[in-house]
């Protein structure tokens, strides 16, 4: 498997619909690993039709997934399923950190800068590298120079060797000493304007659905229903925003109150959306 498709599953995708393959590798996130790494074909089909995707589009997604490297088919006691491969089991691991223990960075943390040569022979690795930085946050200060908050030292360096990037990376730790106002050059390293809309569209979206929660008018299979999507969307935004400072950030930054959100809602709607998942799943 390459590297390169894998990190085009998970991609940052900016566009609000979410697809049926997404849906597929947040449920086998979820679900799977709770259930020695395999589910049936018959049991996603089933959950998938509960999110509004027919039996079609769910095998085909599940093909190309599995071209991807992505899953990997095994037969259980007869049946058919996959598995998630190793490679989407890190990735997934890595990912767990970002979405459910978040952290944010201090102005203290400084700076971290990275710098990258690649041979010519090897500039398919570009493109492979580039992703990856992007998926951990990275912005760009000039070209061929990327910067993130020096919180993601470890998470960087670990994620790099395992994806056997590091031979082509130079690290180092910064510090801002000129010229020019920090917090101005902040927003021209990341899209800060486009993260403040992508925040909004949840709020906006996932409010009354903890509303109706908080009301206690969600089944089991309404939990399911909203959470999968729910959290869909939101593994897309920690690694557009990296933690930044908010010190760095624009007064009153959205990002807190929908990262607030999120977590209410995962504590309201995961343990139902399990037991509606759970039963389908070990359905006859």
């Amino acid at each position: 498997m390459t590297t390169g498709t894998f990190a085009d599953d998970l991609a940052i995708e900016r566009s609000s619909e979410l697809q049926p393959r997404e849906l597929i590798v947040t449920i086998f996130g979820l679900y799977a690993r709770a259930e020695s790494n395999w589910l049936s074909v018959a049991s996603v089909v089933r959950l998938m039709s509960h999110l509004g995707v027919d039996g079609s589009a769910v095998r085909s997604s599940i093909s190309r997934l599995k071209r991807r490297e992505t899953l990997e088919a095994h037969r259980h006691d007869g049946a058919a399923g996959y598995s998630l491969s190793k490679p989407t089991l890190d990735a997934l691991a890595e990912g767990d950190v970002r979405i459910f223990d978040r952290k944010r960075a201090e102005i203290e943390d400084g700076w971290l800068m990275v710098v990258f040569s690649i041979p010519e022979s090897e500039r398919d690795k570009r493109h492979v590298l580039r992703t990856f930085l992007t998926r951990l946050g990275f912005g760009t200060t000039a070209p061929g120079v990327w910067i993130a908050p020096g919180s993601l030292v470890r998470e960087t360096r670990e994620t790099l060797e395992r994806r056997g990037l590091s031979e082509y990376v130079d690290m180092y730790s910064a510090e801002h000493l000129g010229f020019g106002d920090l917090r101005t050059k902040v927003r021209t390293w990341w899209d800060l304007d486009a993260l403040t809309t992508l925040y909004a569209a949840f709020l906006d979206k996932y409010r009354p659905v903890l509303e109706r929660s908080t009301a206690g008018t969600l089944t089991p299979q309404d939990a399911f229903a909203e959470y999968v999507p729910m959290l869909t969307e939101w593994r897309r935004l920690p690694y557009l925003d990296p933690g930044l400072p908010l010190p760095l950030l624009p007064p009153g930054w959205n990002g807190v109150t929908a990262g607030r959100l999120f977590d209410e809602l995962n504590a309201a709607l995961s343990g139902p959306a399990r037991e509606h998942a759970m039963r389908i799943i070990h359905q006859p």
